[in-house]
């Protein structure tokens, strides 16, 4: 029980590759680990339940919240209904200002897309009438140098 404890002291990284080296030195060895971690519920979420409810009072399932309205649903209440009221009004109020703020950073994300692709496009046709301007009117630096015999006969 001692290798148990000093396992435990890494956590479930420790467990993990305890059992992945188990599967790859001989398979029934992976197989008993894991099996083990089930029994003992070192790799469920039974502790982190147990974590919450000692916190926050009776939350129910087992898996991480769904953001501020989750936390405020499943909160338990202080006794104060005057602080109760105004955490959901807060809370309110925080959710409205979330949703404004990821709107605002929509628009600077199309704003700097806008402006990337304009420049872009007018780096773009630049290139497009320089390659038509050389097109119609041949220029003498367009023409290969001359090395003695060139062009070859």
């Amino acid at each position: 029980m001692e290798l148990v404890q000093r396992i435990d002291e890494y956590g479930k990284p420790a467990w993990i590759t305890l059992m992945i080296l188990g599967f790859v030195i001989f398979w029934p060895i992976g197989l008993a680990i894991l099996g083990y971690l089930i029994w003992s519920k070192r790799m469920g979420c039974s502790s982190r339940r147990k974590f919450r409810n000692q916190l926050w009072g009776d939350a129910k399932g087992c898996g991480p919240s769904k953001g501020m309205k989750a936390w405020a649903r499943h909160s338990s209440t202080s006794g104060n209904r005057a602080f109760d009221e105004y955490r959901a009004e807060t809370m309110q109020r925080l959710e409205e200002e979330f949703e404004e703020f990821q709107g605002f950073l929509g628009q600077l994300r199309a704003a700097r897309d806008k402006k990337e692709f304009d420049r872009f496009m007018k780096s773009r046709k630049k290139t497009v009438d320089i390659d038509a301007d050389d097109d119609d009117f041949p220029v003498e630096s367009d023409k290969p140098e001359s090395k003695g015999d060139w062009p070859p006969v």
